[in-house]
């Protein structure tokens, strides 16, 4: 704890954010590889189809974020209070929740599988795809939650590299399988799917592995594997807010779906998903930014140390707005081979995506400055403002544009709507930092006032 005290900010920034930002990296350059290995293996109708599927991972993971955030919140309180027993308690409930949740999502999603893809934006002709993908998708949820939720339970209980390793191992895994999959094997959209059940699958035996064999600080005990409501309860409260982020995510991804479809067709689906991914090359690596930051904001933010919390908060934003410009000129500068990656010559989504790009990351540079702020206000233990500016980018101004512009532009107003959304969510980003630097310099100039 002293290093966070008293180490220099830029060692402290690079000690705790190289590790996030890799993981989270490589999660984004799965997403870009599995939409490009599948334009070409299999093409444009498949990009569509993983498009629509997204959604329902999107509920997938919120349930699967409702159970591990809150229990890994849990376990590293009684392990703060020393109650090593009531750790046991809590891992080994949400172990059998983390099973029980996915698996009732699961049938309801077989259920109602072709309303709810539909639901979800599928036209007739990318039903079919769409359906051959999140089945297996939705098949494989529970090796995906344990994957997940556990992996989380080894960061709580003070492993952050295992956790960040198997991180990187099931977006590695996610990689390989897909290309063996697609391509000796064949196997085109479905292929796509069973890599990610087997990536998982792996990952799932590799974290069981670690708490099966007695390494583990908390250990799962069976006696305790039945969820008691007092714990049940404590999870779910604490994984609410992250659950009902996700929730929103899923409310917006399916507006966008029907808006883009509606007024673009297929072919825009496929140009969606495309940008979707890209922005994802950009946003994941500055968010492991910014949690990297975040330790160093909350210590320094108690212990009053306003001089390094401004520090910190600086340098975050400028590396933020440094990894966000250089990406977003890469992007622009080489957009015809990128694009290219995505499609065996179909020059009408080349045409449809291009276009679109221009649109859709041309504020992209004043992301980093609006996800190292969110971060900060998460960190400080500010959760109203942080929610705010989860929300407002994607949700809160993002969806009234996107029901509003298309009727004047048609599919240009989806396009127009990102870069809208990002100067209305700056500014308002803007103001939240500018009352909360005034209230930190308020605070400091307090404390000098008391020592003299």
């Amino acid at each position: 704890m002293l290093d966070l005290e008293q180490k220099k900010i830029g060692l402290l920034m690079f000690e705790f954010s190289l590790p996030a930002i890799i993981g989270m990296l490589v999660g984004a350059l799965y997403n870009v590889t599995s939409r490009a290995f599948l334009g070409k293996g299999v093409g444009t109708v498949a990009i569509a189809a993983i498009t629509i599927a997204l959604p329902m991972q999107t509920l997938l993971w919120a349930v699967m974020m409702l159970v591990a955030i809150g229990t890994t919140s849990l376990i590293s309180i009684r392990l703060g209070e020393k109650k090593i027993d009531e750790a046991e308690k809590i891992i080994s409930s949400g172990t059998t929740i983390l099973i029980l949740i996915p698996s009732l999502l699961t049938v309801i999603y077989f259920l109602f599988a072709n309303q709810i893809l539909t639901l979800f934006g599928a036209s007739p002709e990318v039903l079919p795809y769409a359906r051959s993908y999140t089945d297996l998708i939705m098949l494989g949820s529970i090796t995906s939650s344990i994957s997940f939720g556990m992996n989380n339970f080894i960061r709580a209980e003070g492993n952050p590299r295992i956790a960040m390793a198997t991180q990187i191992m099931v977006s590695l895994l996610n990689i390989f399988f897909n290309y063996i999959f697609i391509f000796p094997l064949g196997m085109g959209i479905r292929g796509s799917a069973l890599a990610v059940v087997v990536a998982q699958s792996i990952t799932a035996l590799f974290v069981l592995a670690y708490y099966l064999s007695g390494r583990s600080l908390v250990k799962i005990r069976i006696k305790y594997l039945f969820p008691r409501q007092r714990i049940t309860a404590g999870i779910f409260a604490i994984g609410f807010a992250p659950f009902s982020m996700q929730i929103a995510g899923v409310i917006q991804q399916t507006i966008l779906n029907q808006t883009v479809r509606h007024y673009g067709g297929d072919l825009a689906l496929s140009t969606i998903g495309i940008l979707i991914s890209l922005s994802a090359l950009i946003y994941m690596p500055i968010m492991g930014l910014g949690q990297g930051a975040q330790p160093i904001l909350g210590f320094n933010y108690g212990a009053r140390a306003f001089k390094r919390v401004k520090r910190t908060l600086k340098l975050a934003i400028i590396s933020g707005t440094g990894i966000a410009l250089a990406s977003w000129v890469i992007i622009i500068v080489a957009a015809d081979p990128i694009l290219r990656l995505f499609s065996n010559g179909d020059v009408e989504l080349t045409k449809m995506t291009s276009h679109a790009m221009k649109y859709y990351f041309a504020l992209i540079p004043y992301l980093g400055f609006q996800i190292v702020s969110t971060s900060y206000f998460q960190a400080t233990g500010k959760p109203v403002q942080a929610t705010i500016l989860s929300l407002s980018r994607q949700v809160l101004i993002f969806i009234p544009l996107l029901l509003i512009l298309p009727h004047i532009w048609g599919i240009n107003g989806v396009w127009r709507a990102v870069p809208i959304s990002d100067a209305l969510a700056c500014t308002l980003t803007s103001v939240l930092i500018y009352f909360e630097i005034k209230n930190i310099n308020y605070k400091e100039k307090n404390i000098s006032n008391h020592n003299e």
